[in-house]
């Protein structure tokens, strides 16, 4: 079953709107949402929708009801679906059951789309520092909901991200949020339902742009691989098996500072608690304005955060 509900002939066209004006494009079914028919028939039954959702007028007590209410990204609750005893044309189609208590994340998905959403509140809701699950439905809501040919574009800065979240009923599939992404982007399949099809050239470009983007962190020359700590541990261990012939006195006067506080404190029974921040290969592997926003969010800001992204931007890591 076809789920975009849209014109084939314009689906590989990216809509001129994108991520510039503050209206969304809405593509395929405007009524629908591309949702499965009987996932959708689910939420408009439901009590929750009915009752509790109805008197939620505004953007930001949904969000809010996200915040308290999500859990898990499936479309049905954990153990409610009825798939036993399916016959006909129902049995053995993905996408297609016998239903049963649709999820509050699907219900609020929903709700989302009913609230016909700007460009500004989408934009909050995938930048979002509260809790994954509301940048989660931001990101579900762009893949139900945008032209294909536009996926990719609010996709591509979040592929790397390393936020994680559970996205099973039940719990026990965690995933990054850059995974998850990337996976919305070449399959289809989402548990028990399926996403709405890509056209087949723009599978290939996402496909491609994925392969030739691909950080391959193995690729990078580090300049020391060993943490501080490993490099301290290293010089007590060069200090104790070998015999003092004038090597000590040829290291630093720090590092061999440091190997005798070391020692002292091992030789008395001290605890010792040593705490180290270690980017390594990390200059390279992060999209550095995801990192400035996630530090705003979580309150860093005025000179310390100006310092910070002084030092990140307009750089680039080179060998000699």
């Amino acid at each position: 079953m076809d789920q975009k509900g849209g014109n084939s002939d314009d689906e590989s066209a990216p809509a001129k709107t994108s991520k510039q004006n503050n209206v969304l494009p809405l593509w395929g079914n405007e009524r629908t949402m591309n949702l499965n028919p009987l996932i959708l028939t689910n939420i408009q039954s439901s009590h929750y929708f009915k009752v509790n959702l109805y008197e939620l007028k505004t953007y930001h007590e949904v969000v809010d009801e996200i915040y308290y209410k999500v859990s898990h990204l499936e479309p049905w609750e954990k153990g409610s679906r009825r798939t036993s005893g399916q016959t006909g044309m129902c049995g053995g189609v993905r996408g297609v059951g016998a239903g049963g208590i649709v999820s509050t994340a699907y219900c609020l998905l929903y709700k989302l789309f009913t609230l016909k959403l700007t460009r500004k509140q989408l934009n909050g809701l995938i930048s979002h520092c509260d809790s994954p699950y509301i940048r989660a439905l931001g990101f579900m809501y762009i893949r139900y909901t945008f032209p294909p040919a536009n996926l990719l574009e609010w996709y591509e800065d979040y592929l790397e991200d390393e936020e994680e979240l559970d996205v099973k009923a039940g719990g026990g599939q965690n995933m990054t949020m850059g995974l998850m992404l990337r996976q919305w982007l070449v399959k289809l399949d989402w548990f028990s339902t399926l996403f709405p099809r890509i056209p087949v050239p723009i599978q290939q470009k996402i496909q491609k742009h994925l392969e030739d983007n691909t950080i391959k962190t193995d690729e990078f020359r580090p300049i020391n691989i060993l943490s501080p700590i490993e490099k301290l541990l290293k010089l007590v261990e060069i200090d104790t098996n070998t015999p003092d012939h004038g090597a000590a006195r040829k290291r630093s006067q720090n590092s061999h500072k440091g190997r005798k506080v070391l020692l002292f404190e091992l030789d008395n029974d001290k605890c010792l608690v040593v705490v180290f921040l270690d980017l390594k290969r990390a200059f390279e592997a992060i999209d550095h304005n995801i990192l400035l926003t996630k530090l705003e969010c979580y309150g860093i800001g005025g000179n310390v955060l100006e310092w910070i992204k002084d030092y990140l931007l307009d750089r680039k890591q080179q060998a000699r």
